[in-house]
Protein backbone atom coordinates (compact mmCIF):
# COMPACT_ATOMS: atom_id res chain seq x y z
CA UNK A 1 0.00 0.00 0.00
CA UNK A 2 1.22 3.63 -0.57
CA UNK A 3 1.32 6.00 2.04
CA UNK A 4 0.84 8.71 0.03
CA UNK A 5 -2.75 7.71 -1.53
CA UNK A 6 -3.67 9.27 2.30
CA UNK A 7 -2.16 12.61 2.42
CA UNK A 8 -3.68 15.01 1.22
CA UNK A 9 -2.64 19.14 0.18
CA UNK A 10 -4.59 21.94 -0.83
CA UNK A 11 -1.75 24.33 -1.97
CA UNK A 12 2.02 23.88 -2.47
CA UNK A 13 3.36 22.75 0.41
CA UNK A 14 5.98 20.48 0.89
CA UNK A 15 5.32 19.17 4.13
CA UNK A 16 3.64 15.93 5.30
CA UNK A 17 2.54 15.42 8.74
CA UNK A 18 3.31 12.18 9.88
CA UNK A 19 0.48 10.33 12.01
CA UNK A 20 -2.23 12.09 13.34
CA UNK A 21 -0.47 15.55 12.92
CA UNK A 22 -2.02 18.39 10.90
CA UNK A 23 -0.62 21.29 8.62
CA UNK A 24 -2.83 24.54 9.49
CA UNK A 25 -2.46 27.94 7.93
CA UNK A 26 -3.76 30.48 10.95
CA UNK A 27 -6.30 33.00 10.17
CA UNK A 28 -5.50 36.43 9.53
CA UNK A 29 -5.27 38.85 13.73
CA UNK A 30 -8.16 40.79 13.24
CA UNK A 31 -7.44 44.83 12.52
CA UNK A 32 -10.25 46.64 14.01
CA UNK A 33 -12.76 45.26 16.45
CA UNK A 34 -16.44 45.31 15.67
CA UNK A 35 -16.99 48.97 16.90
CA UNK A 36 -14.57 50.20 14.34
CA UNK A 37 -11.20 50.35 16.66
CA UNK A 38 -8.01 50.18 14.88
CA UNK A 39 -6.23 47.65 17.26
CA UNK A 40 -2.09 47.69 16.85
CA UNK A 41 0.02 45.23 15.84
CA UNK A 42 1.40 44.72 19.69
CA UNK A 43 -1.73 44.24 21.26
CA UNK A 44 -3.22 41.93 18.40
CA UNK A 45 -4.03 38.56 19.99
CA UNK A 46 -2.85 34.75 18.49
CA UNK A 47 -5.51 33.53 16.23
CA UNK A 48 -7.61 30.57 16.82
CA UNK A 49 -9.26 30.01 13.63
CA UNK A 50 -7.14 28.55 10.31
CA UNK A 51 -7.58 26.52 7.68
CA UNK A 52 -6.47 22.87 7.36
CA UNK A 53 -3.58 22.49 4.74
CA UNK A 54 -2.75 18.85 4.89
CA UNK A 55 -3.16 16.32 7.17
CA UNK A 56 -1.29 13.25 8.20
CA UNK A 57 -2.50 9.46 7.69
CA UNK A 58 -3.72 8.98 10.95
CA UNK A 59 -2.78 5.68 13.86
CA UNK A 60 -3.94 2.80 13.13
CA UNK A 61 -6.47 2.63 15.98
CA UNK A 62 -7.62 6.20 15.19
CA UNK A 63 -8.11 7.72 11.73
CA UNK A 64 -7.90 11.67 10.99
CA UNK A 65 -11.53 13.11 11.07
CA UNK A 66 -10.79 16.68 9.54
CA UNK A 67 -9.85 16.67 5.97
CA UNK A 68 -7.81 19.50 3.58
CA UNK A 69 -9.82 22.71 3.32
CA UNK A 70 -11.68 22.65 6.62
CA UNK A 71 -11.87 25.71 8.54
CA UNK A 72 -10.99 24.50 12.38
CA UNK A 73 -10.71 26.23 16.02
CA UNK A 74 -7.78 25.41 18.21
CA UNK A 75 -6.36 25.93 21.65
CA UNK A 76 -4.28 29.23 22.08
CA UNK A 77 -1.14 27.70 22.41
CA UNK A 78 -1.56 24.93 20.34
CA UNK A 79 0.76 23.68 17.78
CA UNK A 80 4.51 24.78 16.71
CA UNK A 81 5.07 27.55 14.24
CA UNK A 82 6.91 26.78 11.44
CA UNK A 83 7.27 29.07 8.49
CA UNK A 84 7.89 27.93 4.98
CA UNK A 85 8.58 29.75 1.85
CA UNK A 86 7.79 32.68 4.17
CA UNK A 87 4.13 31.59 4.80
CA UNK A 88 3.57 30.72 8.62
CA UNK A 89 1.87 27.78 9.82
CA UNK A 90 1.19 25.55 12.52
CA UNK A 91 1.81 22.20 12.95
CA UNK A 92 -0.63 20.45 15.66
CA UNK A 93 -2.00 17.17 16.44
CA UNK A 94 -5.43 16.39 15.85
CA UNK A 95 -6.71 16.27 19.45
CA UNK A 96 -5.64 20.22 20.49
CA UNK A 97 -8.24 20.88 17.36
CA UNK A 98 -11.43 21.54 19.34
CA UNK A 99 -14.12 22.00 16.42
CA UNK A 100 -14.53 22.05 12.76
CA UNK A 101 -16.34 25.45 11.73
Amino acid sequence: MNLNTNYNTMSNVNIKPLADRVLVEPAAAEEKTASGIIIPDTAKEKPQRGNVVAVGTGKPDEPITVKVGDSVLYGKYAGTEITVEGKEYLIMRESDIFAIV
